[in-house]
């Protein structure tokens, strides 16, 4: 595996969950076939090329922070290399952090 390294791929030893995180955040774009780091890319504003050939997270994809890419060579070189536009707008489709909030106002309002 090692062999796929160059100065645009940097190939590690297994991280622990904040390192991971924190890599997945100061990262351009990952590629991945793995449905949670779809979304923490998502969340960190971090674009992702995803290797399958579906994805739960379709959101993401209509967002334009993820690419489906399947096992094509081709097609995940192409995704890694163009050029990503940040979207203009990002949306919430997990609601706006105000959740708890909300639910306990509505709790005082109703009982």
């Amino acid at each position: 595996m090692w062999e796929f390294a160059n100065e645009c791929v940097e190939i590690v030893d297994p991280l622990d969950y904040v390192d991971f995180i924190r890599l997945i955040d100061t990262a351009e774009r990952v590629a991945t076939d793995s449905g949670g780091i779809q979304k923490e890319a998502f969340f960190l504003d971090t674009f992702c090329v995803t290797m399958r050939d579906e994805t739960e997270w379709v959101e993401t994809v209509d967002a334009g922070w993820n690419t489906i890419v399947g096992a094509d060579y081709d097609e995940i070189s192409d995704a890694l290399e163009r050029d990503w536009e940040q979207p203009a707008q990002k949306p919430e489709p997990y609601g706006d952090g105000n959740a708890a909030r909300e639910v306990r106002m509505a709790l005082e309002t109703h009982l």
